[in-house]
């Protein structure tokens, strides 16, 4: 590997170990065995290197998320089984939810990186409501893409902190599906 992978490389193992917001150029330099000055000439400053290593492993994770491809022989136990495989990974993957949050609360003073989150947010919203649809990105419609898409990522946001937080009691994907379909019960009377 180059210098630029070995810093990203690096990077990825310090969020993993410490979090995005404790992370400091030496720790990043240190775990990369690449000096400090590199930082700056291959990414221009720490937190630009520390969001691309945090985007990639999201990015990672979104592509093993897929499509619903649970167990059940429904599209409701499919969609349980789904989320009990993202709570599942909640807990393997602690360190990229939390760092992932801790980014969150850095860009409130960051416009760069608010701006990131927030075109990565749009471009998530469609996905999943391609993914729940079944079909391609590109034949999602915009209302599915601010009703379905918004819904399932606040869903996603919610049962991510509740996982980290209290685990024990967190739901599981058939709370999960039970709740939205109980909801949706609620809203039709």
């Amino acid at each position: 590997m180059g210098n630029r992978e070995d810093l990203l490389a690096g990077a990825r193992r310090c969020l993993e170990e410490k979090g995005y917001l404790r992370t400091t150029v030496r720790d990043i330099a240190s775990a990369s065995q690449v000096s400090m000055a590199a930082i700056g000439y291959h990414f221009g400053s720490r937190e630009v290197l520390l969001n691309e290593a945090l985007f990639a492993a999201m990015d990672e994770w979104a592509a093993g998320s897929g499509r619903l491809a649970g167990q059940g022989d429904t599209v409701r136990e499919r969609y349980a089984d789904t989320w009990d495989r993202k709570i599942q990974d909640f807990g393997d993957m602690r360190w990229l939810w939390i760092a992932s949050v801790e980014a969150f609360v850095h860009a409130q003073s960051s416009p760069e990186l608010l701006a990131i989150l927030a075109e990565g947010q749009r471009r998530n919203r469609r996905m999943v409501a391609a993914q729940l649809r079944g079909v391609p990105e590109e034949a999602v419609t915009e209302e599915d893409v601010r009703s379905l898409g918004s819904v399932h990522l606040a869903l996603l946001a919610g049962v991510m902190v509740q996982s980290l937080t209290d685990p024990e009691h967190a739901p599981d994907g058939r709370s999960i599906a039970q709740g939205l379909r109980t909801m949706a019960e609620l809203l039709e009377s």
